[in-house]
């Protein structure tokens, strides 16, 4: 693709972004259905100095990927704005997070090429932690939910909730006494109910314009072990418990997260006010899309389990791994990720603005260099066997008079397709008795 069609990035895509001493704003506006009113919620002036006091006012984010799969370049564009908003600001720190409460989808290997290929891509995470680092803090917070009349132990089925969800009604079980709740969530701890009888859900509002208030689950039960934290448990937090938790437990100044998760704004905020837990600043960008590409890992799980590519690091392939063996470099990537920009608008990215940063970043570090992919021999008869004509080729043309040497004797190798043994006028290439 031509320059002109790569627009210059922004000199600092980081200037949009509050400092973390200003996070006093009031984070999203909840009105209940039920009676309960309107719910502004903010961090109070105690909370945000105590906050400051603590982390001495850095910006503090983190990188929070889920071990379920290798990481694609939508990934780089959230290592982009994670660690480069901390690195933009002095003594600013990222996180490597694993996000990993889902035993039976993550895998060691995920685990160990997620840490290989973040610092392939050139970042150096301040703390490598895991979501089941915190499982004993999550258990004790999940009690105080039930405690505060906030969760519930719900016995219906996947079926059953997405059905009373459509309908908008309560669980039968919603209002069942503390007591109860408390003594059958042990139950569950102890693994005394079965998979699949019984979760834990937190009691928002089945009846809210936001659906993402509904009664969210906070705990299932997993008989599997855990690649992490092994078989301690059988009882694991859901995303919507877990990741606003652990954010205000690791003191994230910055929680920065595609805008497919903007409608969860609400049950992340109202989850870390009534624990009474400290608020980051949650902030959207819009995810990557890449035309006639796919950048969706449960996809790119399919093609690599149903074997249509071959591995996760395929060339044909947009993840990371795949990238470097298709020779890019994470320079290109990076480059690319910055004249993106950070911004709420969606749209569909043409291929070849990446293809056009691979190229650019090649030319400047790849020396140059002759080669047939397919070789054909072609024997020179007007040349003596002893002849051999020495020429220069230049290692960077148009950067450097560096050179190296290339030899011409009485045999060449061409391109398999650059000859036919029949001529046709709409061909170019060598025949018999043709001139080329």
């Amino acid at each position: 693709a031509p320059a002109a069609d790569v627009a210059s990035p922004p000199s600092d895509p980081y200037a949009i972004f509050t400092k973390p001493e200003e996070n006093n704003m009031v984070h999203t506006t909840i009105t209940f259905s039920d009676g309960r009113g309107v719910m502004r919620i903010a961090n109070s002036k105690g909370r945000l100095d105590a906050y400051l006091s603590e982390t001495k006012g850095k910006f503090m984010t983190r990188f929070p990927p889920e071990p379920n799969g290798y990481l694609h370049i939508g990934h780089a564009k959230a290592m982009f704005v994670d660690f480069g908003l901390a690195a933009k600001h002095e003594g600013g720190v990222c996180y490597l997070r694993y996000d990993d409460t889902n035993p039976t989808a993550e895998k060691t290997e995920y685990i160990d090429h997620i840490q290989e290929i973040v610092g392939w891509m050139g970042w150096k995470p301040w703390k490598i932690t895991y979501s089941s680092d915190y499982f004993d803090q999550l258990h004790a917070l999940a009690v105080k939910l039930i405690e505060g009349g906030h969760a519930y132990v719900c016995h219906q089925t996947g079926e059953e909730i997405s059905e009373y969800r459509q309908l908008k009604k309560n669980s039968p079980w919603r209002d069942r006494p503390v007591e109860e709740n408390l003594r059958l969530f042990e139950d569950m701890r102890l693994g005394l109910v079965d998979e699949g009888k019984a979760t834990l859900r937190m009691k928002g509002d089945m009846q809210n314009e936001n659906f993402n208030m509904y009664d969210l689950i906070a705990y299932r039960i997993k008989f599997a072990k855990h690649p992490h934290a092994g078989d301690k448990w059988c009882i694991y937090p859901s995303y919507d418990f877990t990741h606003c938790i652990v954010d205000s437990l690791e003191n994230i100044s910055h929680s920065l997260c595609t805008l497919e998760f903007e409608p969860r704004r609400a049950s992340y905020y109202w989850l870390l006010e009534v624990l009474d837990l400290y608020k980051p600043l949650v902030w959207e960008y819009s995810r990557l899309n890449i035309t006639h590409n796919v950048l969706s890992k449960r996809k790119l799980n399919k093609l690599v389990t149903d074997e249509h590519v071959n591995g996760w690091d395929d060339p044909r392939l947009l993840t990371l791994a795949g990238l470097r063996r298709r020779g890019a470099t994470p320079e290109a990537i990076n480059n690319f990720c910055r004249d993106l920009g950070i911004t709420r608008n969606e749209n569909d990215i043409p291929y070849h603005k990446l293809d056009y940063h691979m190229r650019v970043q090649l030319d400047e570090i790849a020396e140059r260099r002759f080669g047939v992919l397919r070789p054909l021999r072609v024997e020179i008869e007007n040349v003596k066997p002893e002849e051999v004509l020495e020429v220069k080729g230049k290692r960077f043309p148009g950067r450097s008079e560096d050179t190296f040497d290339l030899c011409i004797g009485d045999a060449v190798y061409i391109e398999e397709s650059d000859f036919r043994e029949e001529d046709h006028k709409t061909y170019y290439g060598m025949a018999p008795g043709k001139t080329v």
